[in-house]
């Protein structure tokens, strides 16, 4: 007797997005598919208006579809909310989006706090914890985001984001705005955190030496759908104006031809 396939995280049937009434309407999806598997890194890319930033915001429940269904750890994603949609799924914005007025374990810290079911002391435990996870040390506790590195402040940010332990974990442009040493360091903990902790990770991004280093699949949004998804090196071979442009022009070459990364171990 075989063990039952475990369910998907993320399943996105029929999806339409409609935004606007009458003439000023504007599709953005028009029969999305896509199924995120459970310990994937998958990669969102496509062209500018093609909706990756909309669909993040679809599985956090913050949009609600013109028609069809996002469900999220096997419940509706509109129903995240109504528990605190960052104990299920933890969100790193492109520029960190760090309170200016907190510090950074205030910052770590604020979804746990903001239950009000734990007593401070171990909150303040906790949000240590995770910022010795992603490799800052006790003394940056006590800092403004102000002082903070670019580098620092997406750490600061992936603990806050991994405070609840949240199953999946969303990544909007991760490496955006990094040298690349640091985009280099800050992919090789993401590679750690999510053999470590289990992670299933839907990541956004238009740097394909990210995308390389990274994803397990890639999903390519065009035509307002998900045109074609598969490893990176099979999407490259997709007969379709964008992929010829992203993936096989200059950078995309280069980038394809970097050693590989070392294989993600499974958990």
């Amino acid at each position: 007797m075989t063990d039952a396939p475990a369910p998907p995280v993320v399943e996105i049937r029929g999806l339409a997005t409609v935004f606007g009434k009458g003439k000023q309407a504007f599709c953005v999806h028009d029969g999305l598919e896509l199924t995120v598997n459970r310990g994937e890194i998958l990669s969102l890319v496509g062209g500018s208006g093609t909706g990756k930033t909309v669909l993040l915001r679809h599985i956090l429940g913050l949009t609600q579809p013109t028609r069809g269904s996002v469900t999220v750890l096997g419940r509706p994603a509109a129903e995240l909310g109504g528990d605190g949609a960052s104990s299920r799924v933890g969100m790193l914005f492109q520029q960190g989006a760090l309170f200016s007025a907190f510090s950074v374990l205030d910052n770590i810290a604020f979804a746990l706090r903001e239950l009000g079911t734990l007593p401070p002391a171990l909150v303040r435990d906790a949000a240590m914890v995770k910022l010795c996870l992603v490799g800052l040390k006790r003394e940056h506790a006590t800092r403004m985001p102000a002082d903070l590195s670019g580098g620092m402040i997406k750490r600061a940010a992936l603990a806050r984001a991994l405070i609840m332990d949240p199953p999946l974990l969303l990544l909007d442009e991760p490496t955006a705005g990094l040298d690349p040493n640091s985009s280099d360091e800050f992919c090789a903990l993401l590679r750690e955190l999510h053999a470590a902790l289990g992670l299933t990770v839907i990541m956004v991004t238009h740097d394909l030496d990210t995308l390389y280093d990274l994803s397990t699949r890639v999903a390519v949004l065009a035509d307002q759908h998900v045109i074609t998804s598969g490893p990176p090196q099979q999407v490259a071979q997709f007969d379709h104006p964008f992929i010829h442009h992203f993936f096989l022009g200059e950078r995309g070459r280069r980038a394809m031809a970097q050693p590989p990364a070392a294989p993600i171990r499974e958990t």
